[in-house]
């Protein structure tokens, strides 16, 4: 009887899912397009929160994170199986979870920051977004799936109608933060305008000729998230442990960035080559109302409403929980 019991018990161990015999040892994390949208991701490195986390839970975890970052970069990335978790705004997430609805499933984690986005001109004759004209180019992370790209479709459809949804979208032309920096303070007469994060936003109005001419907060109408974490149903199916301690890594950051502002404005200088900045401006950015880190979704549920409406998302959640794995415990959310 005792070798039966053996047998069969064996035999059990033998049909239970590859998901419940080992987890990963290893994520993989992309730090994302920098900025303090992305802060928490390099508090997470600078302290080794996730192998902290991953100790307590009883696992050895290592975590590799790579210097790329960019909405198409970063899903081409999760897509490929070349990282686990990754971050970017809402637009770019819900193309992705639209795309891999019912063929991997992407979905979200949490949300990771709340900021606005500024849209930077040094143009004499851009008093408003109406005001661009033929060879005029705005620099943003990504056309199509940014941000910006979509915060100016729906300004154009709201201002004057659904067939001029798109009208901005050739205005727009890819590039990084930091290049678009570059290019609004050394006078590149290719770039008229800058839709950007902080600091970079925050780097560019210290130039006089540069002014602000909308925020995304103006056509959201109030706050909103700029960067959310997500990754595959496989992935958080088969690592339920490595999931969590990712999770209460990135809380942990927020707990940190909000007791001592000046020391996790230094480790976003350092991220960014030490330079360009001081670590005082960069907490008088960070002291900002308007610039928090929480998990709780905000205005995800009006990106994929508007994106659903023009096109953009073949599918439309009918609430948060058909895009967060664990909606309920993040806050709320909207």
């Amino acid at each position: 009887m005792k070798k039966i019991v053996a047998i069969l018990a064996l035999g059990a161990v033998a049909l239970m899912p590859l998901t419940a015999r080992a987890e990963v040892s290893e994520l993989r994390v992309p730090l994302g397009a920098g900025g303090f949208g992305f802060l928490p991701l390099h508090m997470m490195k600078k302290f080794e929160l996730v192998e902290k986390e991953a100790a307590k839970a009883g696992i050895k975890l290592t975590v590799n994170y790579s210097n790329i970052g960019g909405p198409s970069v970063m899903n081409d990335a999760l897509l490929s199986g070349s990282a686990d978790f990754i971050s970017a705004g809402p637009p770019a997430f819900l193309i992705l979870w639209d795309r891999t609805k019912g063929k991997g499933d992407v979905k979200g984690v949490a949300a990771m920051s709340t900021m606005p986005m500024y849209l930077n001109t040094s143009a004499e004759h851009l008093k408003k977004l109406d005001d661009l004209k033929e060879g005029d180019k705005i620099a943003v992370t990504a056309v199509k799936v940014s941000i910006p790209a979509i915060i100016m479709q729906m300004y154009a459809k709201e201002k004057e109608g659904k067939d001029k949804t798109f009208r901005y979208d050739p205005f727009t032309v890819s590039m990084t933060h930091p290049d678009g920096v570059v290019a609004m303070l050394s006078g590149n007469k290719q770039i008229t305008a800058h839709y950007t994060s902080p600091p970079f936003a925050q780097r560019e109005l210290k130039d006089k000729n540069i002014r602000v001419i909308q925020t995304t907060n103006d056509v959201m109408g109030g706050a909103q998230t700029f960067t959310m974490i997500s990754t595959t149903t496989k992935f958080h199916d088969a690592n339920p442990k490595a999931y969590a301690a990712f999770v209460a890594g990135l809380k942990e950051a927020f707990a940190m960035i909000k007791k001592d502002k000046k020391a996790a404005a230094q480790v976003l200088l350092d991220s960014m080559g030490g330079k360009g900045w001081t670590v005082d401006e960069l907490v008088e950015i960070l002291d900002k109302p308007e610039i928090y880190y929480t998990t709780k979704p905000e205005g995800v549920m009006k990106y994929a409403t508007f994106m659903n409406e023009i096109g953009s998302l073949k599918n439309k959640p009918a609430s948060l929980d058909d895009l967060f794995f664990d909606a309920k415990n993040l806050g709320g959310g909207n």
